[in-house]
């Protein structure tokens, strides 16, 4: 059997990730944007239960995935999905002295990130793990959709 695509291209998809979060977020080094990337991923990590992590894991790119599931632990679960001022709070946090994570990056990385991944599946996974899922994403939940 033949590599996996996914595998034999990760390199080049996680570049062209990785330039559309930089032009997308206005960041001027491929560093602070990789920075700003992972806090986020962290923050939506922190708030997911081990059966959470690695089906959301399983949507992403694999050098994304692998950054998503870098050092993670089920002792850094938090139950509280909180909102996205505690998002944006968890994302700064990074490094704090090497972070340039802003109150827009969370956003921002959803934005771009849902430019890179199979949107139907992604959007299928994250219904699953609940309505705070679907908004730390840029998602309306349907209840919320359906209320509209």
């Amino acid at each position: 059997m033949p590599m996996p695509q996914e595998y034999q291209l990760a390199s080049q998809q996680y570049e062209a990730f990785l330039l559309d979060a930089m032009e997308s977020m206005d960041l001027v080094t491929r560093n602070r944007t990789y920075t700003c990337v992972q806090a986020t991923l962290l923050a939506f990590r922190n708030r997911l239960t081990a059966e959470q992590v690695l089906a959301f894991a399983d949507t992403l790119p694999v050098v994304l995935r692998a950054i998503f599931t870098s050092g993670w632990s089920r002792d850094d679960f938090n139950p509280e999905f909180g909102t996205m001022e505690d998002w944006v709070a968890d994302a700064k946090a990074l490094r704090r002295l090497h972070n340039f994570s802003d109150d827009e990056t969370p956003a921002g990385v959803a934005k771009v990130l849902r430019r890179h991944v199979d949107l139907p599946h992604f959007e299928q996974v994250l219904q699953q793990i609940g309505p705070d899922a679907m908004r730390f994403w840029g998602f309306e939940s349907t209840a919320e959709a359906e209320a509209s």
